[in-house]
């Protein structure tokens, strides 16, 4: 598995991550053993990449994690593991006291003592200016004392990154998390990489396959895309299966194409998914993308290139 440098901190990740939330049984329940595994097979293989949050599965996803994580029974500087605060199964609170409380208990979950990326989850939904005033300096503290290696903010709206970013004194965040911006139907992320890059912050991209748009079963009912970008991602997916191609390996192998990216996540939580995502990266190291495929695809999903759909609070 290839290991890319993140931003200035000097960190090493697999260019495949291990997306932890389906730990927390949010996509269907999965048993210890079966979590293990996944976490097992993923190490092995290359990965070294683990991200979670307490909001997923509310905590158990950082409890799961913890075990598996533990179970491996190797150095802890062999794995990288972020986890986020801000974001909670009972709601949003960025303050300072509660962020401070958040990555404590954190770090009893994951049985860890201390992670080596600290993200406030999902900004946009809080007041852009309590993140820049007050979450980012309790989290500056927090990598003061030890418990969390480097620091970062997450969300969907791509200006969330800038607003911050250009109020923050340079070198304070170490990374940002992007999701649904790097994948075959929305590319918009690399149009802001030259000013992350400018900004000296890594950058790691989730959910490739567009959190199930770019799979043959398709998106959950909850998606929060347009009928049109369903219809299209559906029609692309078939385009793929009537080809004997497979819309979920070709959207990852694209996520992996741009190199200044350095980890895309993925959520695993069976060794097979797990299985499969290495096979995919490995595959495009050896052979590259299939670009007949890339192409069509690309033509199908053209009149819903970068159509994305609301997230957050209106920021005054």
């Amino acid at each position: 598995m290839e290991l890319r440098e993140l931003g200035r901190t000097g960190l090493k990740l697999s260019s495949v991550g291990f997306g932890a939330s389906p730990l927390g049984n949010v996509f269907g329940s999965v048993s210890e053993q079966q979590a293990n595994a996944s976490v097992r097979l993923a190490f092995q293989s290359g990965i070294n990449f683990f991200d979670t949050s307490p909001y997923y599965g509310g905590t158990l996803s950082e409890k799961v994690l913890g075990k598996a994580l533990k179970a491996l029974n190797v150095p802890r500087s062999e794995y990288i593991v972020a986890t986020k605060c801000g974001r909670y199964a009972e709601g949003f609170d960025f303050s300072a006291e509660r962020v401070t409380r958040s990555v404590d208990e954190s770090l009893e979950r994951l049985q860890l003592d201390y992670v080596d990326i600290l993200q406030c989850h999902d900004i946009e939904f809080g007041s852009l200016d309590q993140i820049v005033n007050e979450t980012i300096p309790a989290l500056q503290k927090l990598k003061e004392a030890g418990k969390t290696r480097f620091i970062g903010i997450t969300g969907l709206p791509l200006e969330v990154f800038t607003y911050v970013l250009d109020r923050v004194p340079p070198g304070t965040l170490d990374v940002i998390l992007s999701y649904c911006h790097h994948s075959i139907n929305d590319s918009t992320l690399e149009d802001i990489v030259p000013y992350l890059k400018s900004k000296g912050v890594g950058i790691i991209s989730a959910s490739p396959l567009a959190m199930g748009l770019l799979t043959e079963a398709g998106p959950p009912e909850w998606h929060p895309a347009s009928p049109e970008l369903k219809s299209a991602c559906r029609a692309a997916a078939t385009y793929c299966k009537e080809n004997g191609k497979n819309i979920s390996k070709l959207a990852l192998q694209y996520s992996l194409l741009n190199k200044e990216i350095t980890s895309v996540l993925v959520g695993m939580k069976s060794v097979e998914q797990v299985e499969e995502n290495v096979a995919a990266a490995r595959e495009l190291t050896a052979s590259g993308i299939d670009e007949e495929a890339l192409s069509e695809v690309g033509a199908i999903l053209k009149p819903v290139k970068n159509q994305s759909w609301p997230s957050g609070i209106q920021q005054s």
